[in-house]
């Protein structure tokens, strides 16, 4: 057991240091650290929440709740149990590594198991994929590309390893689906049954 965690564990750095320091474009190194910045997602999050009230008034509300209550969950989830419970550095802040971490912008405190950007963000697109996607479905995919897009920045930046985004990702859609299906399962809160 000890002998495949290391191997994985090895595995991960590899594939980190060709997706931070080898798979690299100097457009990326601009782009990333802006589109990974949950500052920069501040208006599409207005946009998004005005629209929803506007369409559907008071359950439009209650989605905008149902997104504030997946972000805490999945938040909680990544950075009060998950960081605590493993403690792994993160690999700008891991000097042992054979190989010079190519940092684009801060290194961020704390741990980094899970990714608290992949869990969050894909909570986020799941939810609001099959909540309000379930009546716009044309914004069920390019949410959950634009999420992965963020999680891959946390590895191309060097503040996460992949695995770090890759189960973060998976806890976050986890939670995204179970917390939209609770949602869509209430008559007075599912966004299909009020007309388009």
């Amino acid at each position: 057991m000890e002998t495949l965690l290391s191997n994985l564990l090895h595995w991960d750095e590899s594939l980190f240091h060709l997706l931070n320091g080898v798979w690299t474009h100097p457009v990326l190194d601009e782009v990333m650290p802006w589109w990974r910045d949950k500052k920069t997602w501040i208006p599409l999050y207005a946009v998004l929440a005005g629209f929803a009230i506007y369409r559907f008034r008071l359950r439009g509300l209650y989605f905008i709740l149902g997104v504030v209550l997946t972000v805490g969950v999945a938040d909680t989830v990544s950075s009060k149990v998950m960081k605590p419970t493993f403690e792994r550095l993160r690999p700008c802040n891991n000097t042992e590594l054979p190989f010079e971490v190519e940092q684009r912008g801060g290194c961020g405190g704390g741990y980094s198991f899970t990714s608290s950007h992949a869990t969050n963000h894909l909570a986020i697109a799941w939810f609001i994929a099959l909540t309000l996607g379930a009546t716009y479905k044309w914004l069920r995919w390019p949410l959950v590309l634009w999420a992965i897009s963020i999680a891959y920045g946390q590895v191309y930046v060097g503040v996460h390893y992949p695995l770090d985004v890759l189960v973060g990702g998976c806890i976050g859609s986890l939670i995204g689906w179970g917390l939209s299906s609770a949602f869509n399962a209430s008559p007075k809160l599912n966004l299909q049954n009020v007309n388009v």
